[in-house]
């Protein structure tokens, strides 16, 4: 394979290239990719995470958003047979496309790490695992405790979807340009069975989003952004066996899941 062509990032859309193949090695081994498998990845940049994918034997969806860098891409290796290349957005692109089961095996752009996660983790065929570099802060709110500065909405949101574990981290070096922030590579399993029917999951989030989105108030005030009776706030709080004065964020995923259950009945 021809070597990576001198693209320059663009700071506009977060750009910086990984460049250590020693890492390259590290998250294929990390979502354990296996010839035949298909594995989609998000923002190829300059392609050297797309090799590595080609050469443990996956059959790569890439989605590029940046024109340059699909036709750079295009042209290198659009002769590789295992390479299905779309220039789209990853936050619009259509995942009915990619064949199931699959693998997510990507760096993803900071700026769009959140919404990207929640599109993955949502999607009718979701990917069977998820190996992703991310900002080092994001990663410690995915893997985060009750009661810590760490833990909130994202935290919640992805537990109930999936398990999480930090792989490795990846120093600034690895890239072109140096990002001024740290990275960790982690992976993200999607639950068997999910702890609450897709069609709940809108109002279970709901609960989440108002029991942590004021840190400083007791969770009896915080909920008051439902719109709820205060009567009977307090009753599903009871019956949920939580204590009304304490703040939402010391609450872990099952006495979340109490305190949705207690309100919707």
């Amino acid at each position: 394979m021809q070597a990576s062509p001198p693209l320059r990032p663009l700071r506009s859309l977060g750009q910086h290239f990984l460049v250590d193949r020693g890492i390259v090695r590290r998250i294929v081994d990390a979502a354990g990719v296996v010839p035949g498998e298909t594995v989609l990845e998000i923002g190829p940049g300059r392609g050297i995470l797309t090799e590595g994918l080609l050469a443990a034997g996956a059959r790569v969806v890439a989605v590029e958003m940046d024109r340059g860098l699909h036709a750079a891409l295009a042209e290198r290796l659009g002769g590789e047979e295992r390479l299905t290349l779309h220039h789209a957005d990853a936050l619009r692109f259509d995942l009915r496309v990619v064949p199931a089961p699959y693998k997510v095996v990507a760096n993803l752009p900071y700026q769009v790490t959140t919404p990207l996660l929640f599109r993955l983790l949502e999607a009718h065929a979701a990917p069977s695992m998820a190996v992703l570099m991310v900002q080092r802060e994001v990663a410690d709110r995915l893997v985060a405790e009750p009661g810590t500065k760490e833990y909130g909405v994202l935290t919640v949101a992805v537990r109930a979807w999936a398990e999480c574990a930090m792989c490795f981290p990846v120093p600034p070096g690895a890239f072109r340009p140096p990002p001024k922030v740290r990275s960790m590579v982690v992976r993200i399993t999607p639950r068997a069975r999910p702890l609450l029917p897709e069609a709940e999951m809108a109002g279970f989030m709901a609960v989440v989003r108002a029991a942590l989105g004021r840190r400083r108030k007791t969770l009896k005030n915080a909920l008051a952004a439902l719109g709820r009776p205060a009567p009977r706030v307090a009753a599903a709080l009871a019956a949920a066996g939580i204590d009304p004065g304490v703040r939402g964020e010391t609450l872990d995923l099952d006495a979340f899941l109490r305190l949705y259950r207690a309100l919707a009945d």
